[in-house]
């Protein structure tokens, strides 16, 4: 089902990575992510691998693994995924639907054009990985 703007708006503003955003700055990210669903124990980004996007949890829920072992539970307004956009590096750890799941996702080129335009966004992200 898909998200209504208000929601996907309401999801970003919420989220810890873009926090204190304003309008502009979540509107470009709001306009930039697509939503994506994901069956249960279906791999979301798979360790090793280069990414290519991040990912914001709007329904559901994942699980992170690194090594074989679960490292953390993500839920609803939860992000993922952000490092690997941002070094260009393989993901240092799995993540798996573990219900069916709904993911708003960025893909690393419009995550850099975003970031690019909008300097509050950029900051935001700054802020939550320094």
């Amino acid at each position: 089902m898909a998200l209504a703007a208000s929601e996907r708006v309401s999801l970003i503003g919420a989220c810890r990575l873009f926090g204190g955003l304003d309008e502009a700055g979540i509107g470009a990210v709001s306009g930039a992510a697509v939503e994506v669903e994901f069956p249960a124990e279906r791999v979301i980004a798979r360790q090793g691998e280069v990414g290519s996007g991040l990912f914001i949890v709007a329904h559901g829920a994942v699980r992170v693994v690194r090594d074989g072992r679960t490292i953390a539970r993500l839920g609803q307004g939860e992000f993922f995924g952000e490092l690997s956009v941002l070094d260009g590096a393989p993901r240092n750890a799995s993540v798996i639907a573990e219900v069916p799941t709904t993911c708003l996702a960025l893909a690393t080129w419009d995550a850099e054009r975003v970031l690019r335009e909008e300097p509050g966004v950029a900051l935001a992200v700054l802020r939550v990985l320094a």
